[in-house]
């Protein structure tokens, strides 16, 4: 029986009792996320759905609109001197955390500093910055060695790590040490007391957050909180969460089974939209610390075993509407796309099968780390390990849950003592749209991405893409860049898709952008 046949099947059968406790309440929102949230401080981890959570506690001083242009957000606006060395941030008034202390300008400062401390866009800002101050409560003061004209963009940066503001004293929490207390000045409160990791997430209306007056666009705007609480529902099983919101216990599943789209797609009382028209992409990365993959020689080789198709076939299903192909760093939809063609990338068996051979590789080891409980990413390391097995690796699938994936890609020791080789994820086409705000295409090494790629030429070229004087001399450094990431293997793109989410229909308001935001949303 196949897969999606036997989903579709489960999915349909009424269920024998509630399994989400029902909650009639109007001013309740029932949500499933796309995996389990375990691990809290969006500042510590990538992981999309911590980042999803930080949009409900946190707030950022800048947001971007639909056309991805930063606007203030809790800053009231700024000033640059003539000579663009120093930004005055004035904040708004009114701003609180959730723990009832006002935000300062102190808060701020220390925020965007453990920030700067892992994001790549963030790391060349402090480059730059030769005096971070604040000049009173509501005033941030940043004095720079030299230009950098899209300090705003990276203190606005949508997605994949943003520069959420939190309390100064949990933000002088060293950088490689996630936070677990949870204090924000967003429009949801995080109810620590009913938080069950792998069950269940609460989140309360913050009575005391003022939005913004203009309209609510992407991370700008007003944030206006019209449910009271909400919940999410893990349901890691794909046919219980169809059945659940077929059935009304829920009212929102982030990202539904691609195998059950046409069951929900038949139910009078479903709707189904793509927030985000950009999409994603999935992406394989090596470990570049250990054999085989510190190696340059045998990344080219897994690379050129790879056949984009095959793992958009196995995470997408077969109709081709919502994924594509492109052989690039950079996604479709982005100004540096730009497909490098079959040269690069042939999935050819044979070809890699020699390379692998001619770069001497010695049988060693391949642990592949791989989620069972996230269908956008399991198939993806299932496809990997069968192709790799084939071109002669020696090749252990490592199969755990979501949250154990994301704590043990943290690992930098050997694969024999609990370490991994290879990785798969997804990411926002606009977190990935260019050399700032890509760690695709990022060399920082230590400092950088799990896997922990390091190029000194190509952290040059990300430094002089933020310096470059026209859109053509970014255009040119953005196409070495993206070439020369690809070449190196730094990662492998594995195609580009889009997400149907699906809420019932008396749920309006979902706005679009590259999360589902919990502001603007509302039943009818």
């Amino acid at each position: 029986m196949k897969r999606r046949d036997f989903l579709a099947a489960a999915a349909a059968v009424p269920l024998a009792g509630p399994a989400v406790a029902q909650n009639t309440r109007a001013t309740t929102l029932r949500m499933v996320p796309q995996a389990n949230l375990s691990v809290l401080d969006p500042i510590f981890t990538t992981a999309t759905v911590t980042g999803n959570h930080g949009f409900y506690v946190f707030d950022t001083l800048y947001g971007v609109d639909d056309q991805l242009r930063a606007k203030p957000q809790m800053a009231e606006g700024h000033e640059v001197s003539a000579d663009g060395l120093t930004w005055r941030i004035r904040l708004r008034e009114g701003l609180r955390f959730h723990d009832g202390e006002p935000v300062r300008a102190v808060d701020c400062i220390a925020s965007v500093q453990r920030w700067c401390a892992r994001e790549p866009f963030g790391q060349l800002l402090a480059r730059v910055v030769d005096e971070w101050r604040a000049a009173d409560d509501r005033t941030i003061v940043i004095r720079l060695k030299r230009p950098f004209p899209l300090l705003p963009d990276a203190l606005a940066k949508p997605d994949s790590s943003s520069p959420f503001i939190m309390p100064e004293r949990l933000a002088r929490t060293d950088p490689n040490r996630g936070i677990t207390e949870m204090v924000g000045s967003g429009p949801y409160r995080f109810i620590a007391a009913e938080f069950n990791s792998g069950s269940k997430v609460v989140y309360e209306k913050f009575d005391a957050y003022v939005p913004r007056q203009e309209a609510p666009t992407w991370t700008s705007g007003a944030k206006v909180a019209h449910f009271r609480r909400i919940e999410w529902h893990i349901l890691p099983d794909a046919a219980t969460a169809a059945a659940a919101l077929q059935a009304g216990e829920i009212d929102w599943w982030e990202r539904p089974h691609p195998d059950l789209q046409t069951l929900l797609a038949r139910s009078r009382d479903v709707r189904r939209e793509v927030t985000d028209t950009a999409g994603r992409m999935a992406v394989l990365r090596m470990n570049n610390l250990h054999p085989p993959f510190d190696d340059v020689r045998i990344r080219r080789a897994v690379r050129l075993s790879v056949e984009q198709e095959e793992y958009m076939r196995a995470s997408r299903g077969d109709d081709r509407q919502d994924w594509s192909v492109g052989r690039s760093l950079w996604p479709r939809q982005t100004p540096f796309f730009e497909d490098l063609g079959e040269a690069v990338m042939p999935g050819d068996l044979n070809r890699a099968r020699d390379a692998l051979r001619e770069a001497g590789y010695a049988n060693q080891k391949v642990v592949i780390i791989n989620p069972t409980d996230f269908p956008d990413i399991g198939p993806l390391g299932q496809v990997t390990a069968d192709r790799l097995k084939r071109i002669g690796m020696n090749v252990e699938l490592a199969e755990s849950d979501w949250g154990t994936v994301v704590q043990r890609r943290t690992n930098r020791e050997p694969v024999d003592r609990g370490g991994w080789s290879i990785l798969h994820t997804t990411g926002g086409a606009s977190a990935w749209a260019n050399p700032a705000v890509s760690f695709l295409v990022r060399g920082q090494g230590a400092q950088g991405w799990f896997g922990w790629w390091k190029s000194d030429r190509a952290e040059e070229i990300a430094e002089a893409w933020v310096n470059a004087p026209d859109e053509a001399r970014q255009r040119a450094l953005a196409s070495e860049l993206g070439r020369l990431a690809l070449d190196e293997a730094a990662f492998v793109p594995l195609g580009q898709f889009v997400i149907r989410t699906a809420f019932r229909r008396d749920i309006t308001g979902i706005l679009p952008g590259s999360s589902p935001y919990p502001w603007n949303v509302r039943r009818v």
